[in-house]
């Protein structure tokens, strides 16, 4: 391929065959659909959803494969406040919580100044159903799961 700058005697510049470029876009930000549509023209496009595979149960993979599957419940809140969503383009992704320190405190910062404030924004205009996207209440969805789950004799299980 011949370069605007290239140097007369020089050897043409060349990619190598096997090169793919990957680029990613988030489909929730409507600001940008003209560029979306241009793109989408001219481009492969290759959609993931939080409820299929390969991103659906993603995070608790990952918290298995660091050995934090004591925060497995993280992988439970995500998916609740998802549903509550209710939207796969606005979907609240898990790279969020993809930190190998991840602990109590550090989701409650990322809830607090990440994911709420999103939340926030794509419910604009309907205020009163913030309440619903509230770490602790998303939580303690959690723990009733395991509290039905203990009383009718069974041990709870991750993820069900």
């Amino acid at each position: 391929m011949d370069l605007m700058y290239q140097r007369d005697g020089e050897a043409p510049f060349t990619m190598p065959d096997n090169l793919r470029i990957i680029g990613t876009m988030n489909t929730a930000d409507r600001s940008i659909a003209l560029v979306d549509l241009a793109l989408r023209r001219r481009f492969a496009f290759v959609g993931f959803s939080m409820a299929e595979e390969p991103i659906k149960g993603l995070l608790r993979r990952w918290l298995e494969a660091k050995q934090l599957t004591h925060m497995g419940w993280v992988a439970d809140v995500l998916e609740r406040a998802n549903t509550a969503l209710d939207d796969r383009h606005a979907a609240i992704g898990p790279s969020y919580f993809m930190h190998e320190e991840l602990d109590h405190a550090a989701v409650e910062r990322i809830w607090k100044h990440n994911v709420l404030p999103y939340v926030e924004e794509h419910l604009f205009g309907e205020h009163d159903r913030l309440a619903e996207f509230a770490l602790d209440k998303l939580r303690r969805a959690d723990d009733a799961g395991d509290q039905e789950q203990n009383e009718d004799g069974g041990a709870p299980q991750a993820g069900a």
